[in-house]
């Protein structure tokens, strides 16, 4: 019984040595270079100098996205949207719930940048200043919807109409 158990701790102690070895020497680390984090920050700075505040970042600008008239029938369907997608954070008057409230958003804000902002709101979150500022406010992250294009376009429209165009 004694040769069993001795013989027990002689293969449990050089595991127990192994497990709790020394000083980790382990050279490999992954951790970023000093060459990639001052490309990291050369591109940031990059992106803060082409940067427009006017239009945000992504694809819609005024090549791409006309507005004219007040379409209603989308402006209902972009009602509809936003009772589901945007209504638990914001509301449709000037007072703040979660995110800012929307009355008078059309009027402070290009219908691309908020095209941009409604469909990619992380880049604009870590590049506006405005947004930037509108997050110490708000405290959260306005979240990405996931909304398809006609989508968007059609909260955009539901956002005029609330702000009275016509």
């Amino acid at each position: 019984m004694k040769k069993k158990i001795v013989f027990g701790l002689l293969l449990a102690l050089p595991m127990f040595f192994i497990a709790c070895g020394g000083e980790n020497t382990n050279t490999n680390k992954t951790t970023p270079s000093d060459e990639n984090k001052e490309q990291a920050a050369t591109e940031e700075s990059a992106d803060a100098v082409t940067y427009d505040p006017r239009r945000g970042e992504g694809k819609f600008d005024s090549s791409n996205l006309q507005i004219k008239g007040l379409d209603a029938a989308m402006a209902s369907k972009g009602k509809a949207i936003s009772d589901t997608k945007c209504m638990s954070c914001h509301k449709v008057t000037d007072e703040m719930l979660v995110g800012p409230g929307w009355k008078g958003v059309t009027n402070r804000h290009t219908p691309y940048w908020l095209m941009n902002f409604i469909t990619n709101p992380d880049p604009m979150i870590d590049k506006d200043p405005k947004v930037q500022q509108q997050l110490e406010v708000c405290l959260v992250r306005m979240p990405n919807q996931n909304l398809a294009d006609e989508e968007a376009r059609a909260i955009l429209e539901y956002m005029r109409k609330n702000d009275g165009a016509k």
